[in-house]
């Protein structure tokens, strides 16, 4: 099993679990309670927890904060500086960590730079937000949603590829079908 590799500028606090072969990068703090997985990356100035779920192969890019609250399955894409809430109506002078909504992104999405998920959310596998979204309500698999809120503008094949009218990944090939507002692979 190979070794993680934390840079000496991050924290890694006591009871916090790191997988086989993660790196974490200048200025990182994860907190206790949380797992980050086999396989992934954190970038420049990442926080993640406490008690976060980070799957297996998740690549974090720089300036993300993930919350006590949010859930990332494998294969995740956090862009730069894309954001979590972790309550719907913040105030500095009302405690509201009672409040914390649970947010899932599944296995294969990818978020792209500056988006802000609001809390309660769940991303479906292989979704991708566009950079600078705001997601607003749930995103179902293989969707691409964009804007402010972010409303559905597409599918996308697990390799990312923008699908036409066809549904077929221009990558890979790979065939998908559209059901009551939904996508799945054929073949």
């Amino acid at each position: 099993m190979r070794a993680s590799f934390v840079h000496a500028s991050a924290l890694v606090d006591e009871g916090a679990e790191i997988g086989a072969g993660t790196k974490i990068w200048h200025f990182c703090h994860v907190l206790a309670g949380s797992r980050i997985g086999a396989n992934c990356v954190l970038g420049q100035n990442v926080m993640v927890g406490p008690d976060v779920t980070v799957g297996d192969s998740c690549k974090i890019q720089n300036n993300v904060s993930i919350y006590k609250g949010v859930t990332l399955e494998d294969e995740v894409f956090c862009g730069p500086s894309c954001v979590f809430t972790n309550v719907l109506t913040p105030r500095a002078f009302v405690e509201r960590k009672e409040e914390f909504a649970p947010t899932l992104v599944c296995r294969g999405a990818t978020i792209g730079a500056n988006a802000t998920i609001i809390c309660g959310v769940t991303i479906g596998c292989y979704a991708m937000v566009g950079a600078g979204s705001v997601v607003t309500r749930d995103v179902h698999g293989h969707a691409l949603v964009m804007g402010t809120p972010a409303c559905a503008a597409g599918w996308v094949s697990r390799a990312g590829e923008r699908l036409g009218p066809d549904l077929v990944c221009p990558r890979t090939g790979e065939r998908y079908r559209e059901t009551e507002g939904r996508l799945e692979l054929i073949d």
